[in-house]
């Protein structure tokens, strides 16, 4: 009796093979679990405008917060002269303009649940002016960092997110395999 139940149990090899079976099927299914708007969001977006000129140094970068309302650095610092021109990174219409805690902000919606602000930047921009890609916003001004910077945050339906998904600055990230163990042979 034990010898049958051991021949019908499964090894740690056929294991794998059918969990490797298994997940090689799931993944032709995830680009259906992702919303199609937000596949488009993906594909529309990649391809957004810096909000100042070149050069472009990066003087803090995104950090996610770990919930909601923990620290963290929703956007990314670019370094750039006070008075500068910032520039729409894409189509869309202004979201808020107006002063948060003691800085000008300004913010666009953008198509596909995308929103990007700016800080601090002065603008003359009302709210529910339509802009376009590469219009100037307004200007920045000293306030945000040491040297002047522009703070620019996106969020995707309500959720920060890296300004550099959309700017071309994070390449894809390609999964690799594990390297194959050796599995004990069974007794």
């Amino acid at each position: 009796m034990l010898s049958s139940f051991a021949a019908a149990r499964p090894t740690r090899l056929s294991r794998l093979v059918i969990l490797c079976a298994l997940l090689s099927a799931s993944v032709s299914l995830v680009p259906s679990m992702v919303p199609a708007s937000a596949q488009a969001a993906a594909r529309a977006t990649a391809s957004w405008d810096w909000p100042v000129p070149v050069p472009h140094p990066i003087v803090r970068g995104f950090i996610a917060p770990a919930t909601a309302y923990a620290a963290g650095h929703r956007g990314i610092d670019i370094s750039a002269s006070e008075g500068i021109p910032v520039t729409a990174p894409a189509d869309g219409i202004v979201y808020f303009a107006g002063i948060v805690v003691d800085r000008p902000v300004l913010s666009i919606r953008h198509a596909d649940g995308l929103v990007s602000s700016y800080e601090p930047v002065e603008s003359v921009l009302l709210v529910g002016t339509t802009v376009r890609r590469g219009d100037t916003v307004g200007h920045l001004i000293p306030g945000h960092c040491t040297a002047a910077c522009v703070h620019f945050g996106v969020r995707l339906y309500g959720q920060y997110v890296s300004p550099l998904n959309y700017l071309g600055g994070i390449p894809w990230s390609v999964l690799l395999p594990k390297r194959p163990q050796r599995l004990p042979l069974p007794p």
